[in-house]
């Protein structure tokens, strides 16, 4: 644990933070089948508020990049290709054993180990560990405007994988014939998927992670701009200007390319990098223009240690789900029932969630007040 850098940047603490605040809510209902609508992820094609979390946190991921580049330029190429093959690899392994915690589950009645053979291996923090290692290194070896026409090129290229590798006479955009899934069962085989959709499918497979390297990519172009620009109007405009385009383009690639989160489309990365523009302007005005600012620091202490609450809320899901009443029941469902049952429906799911979000965010308070930052 070390002490923050003298200099933060307030607007990006806040933002990341609401990412992660959103990230615990909608990752912990008391019951996910009633849940409010706007806290549950689109089926297939379409968008809801949920859809945006993930990739706004991406978008932080490549935010926070553009501040750590100033470091960068004063150090050996080996010391800096050091620091995102370490950073990339202990995200990613912090990921996999995520999933595979507690290494035994419940079976029968009883606790049985849990094999290798079954693990996951793609997941949120694998694919945020591996779109921050690709970035990381097209903005360390490329121009700013090669960078960009590569971003273009895979999302073009993407789009057209998408059809290339689905199976002959499949549908390419339904959840059984899509071309992540053909990879990813010959790369690691359906044992190591994601099966929350009845079938072995995994929304962070290998291929849908090439477009989301662009939401990072586009959160270090906003980032450094900003700091180009300084804190001005006319950089306020533009980036709302910026935002509006990519929204309109795409609504229009919507069209022939649907915006689609579990597939992670080419139109869903415009449609969420346009959407944090937004919001991001929004919260930096807000801050720094109207000096509107109290609200503020509930956001901060989960945007100073994102990682290390956002993996706390996962090991409190997956422990109260890992151990059971004497009656079989998953402390989950029993916490859950006990204390939030009797209102029951999408408002008892919803405090559920943020009674979770609280203890989280309590821990991180803390952690916040004794100047303890946790750095991968």
């Amino acid at each position: 644990m070390t002490a923050p850098a003298a200099t933060r940047f307030k607007a990006l603490d806040v933002f990341r933070g609401l990412t992660v605040c959103l990230m615990i809510i909608v990752n912990t209902p008391g019951d996910g089948s009633v849940s409010f609508s706007p806290l549950q992820h689109a089926k297939w094609h379409g968008f809801t508020p949920t859809d945006l979390v993930f990739p706004s946190f991406l978008f932080a991921v490549g935010n926070a990049m553009s501040f750590v580049m100033l470091k960068w330029s004063n150090m050996p190429q080996s010391q800096v290709l050091l620091k995102i093959a370490k950073r990339t690899f202990i995200i990613f392994l912090l990921g996999y054993l995520m999933y595979w915690f507690p290494f035994v589950k419940y079976q029968d009645g009883a606790y049985v180990a849990f094999p290798f053979a079954e693990t996951r291996v793609f997941g949120v923090l694998q694919r945020i560990a591996l779109c921050y290692g690709a970035a990381a290194l097209m903005v360390y070896y490329l121009k700013s405007k090669t960078m960009y026409w590569l971003s273009a090129g895979m999302l073009l290229l993407y789009w057209g994988l998408c059809y290339w590798l689905a199976p002959a006479g499949a549908d390419a955009l339904s959840l059984e014939g899509n071309a992540t899934t053909v990879l990813d069962k010959w790369l690691i085989g359906e044992a190591h998927m994601y099966h929350g959709d009845s079938i072995a499918f995994d929304p962070e497979g290998l291929l849908s992670t090439l477009p989301a390297i662009v939401n990072v990519v586009a959160g270090f172009a906003a980032g450094r701009y900003i700091q180009q620009q300084g804190r001005s109007y006319e950089m306020l405009a533009k980036l709302l200007m910026a935002g509006a385009v990519l929204l309109a383009a795409a609504y229009a690639w919507d069209l022939v390319f649907p915006i689609n989160k579990k597939l992670w489309t080419s139109s869903f990365v415009l449609h969420t990098v346009g959407l944090d523009l937004l919001i991001l302007s929004v919260v930096m005005y807000v801050l720094d223009f109207a000096g509107r600012n109290r609200w503020a620091y509930f956001f901060e202490v989960f945007g100073k240690n994102p990682l290390f609450i956002y993996l706390l809320s996962e090991v409190i899901a997956i422990l109260l789900w890992f151990f059971h009443t004497a009656d079989g029941q998953p402390m989950y469902q029993w916490v859950y029932q006990t204390f939030f049952g009797f209102i029951g429906g999408p408002v008892g799911s919803l405090l559920f969630a943020l009674a979770v979000m609280m203890v989280c965010w309590l821990t991180g308070y803390v952690m916040d007040k004794r100047k303890w930052y946790v750095r991968v």
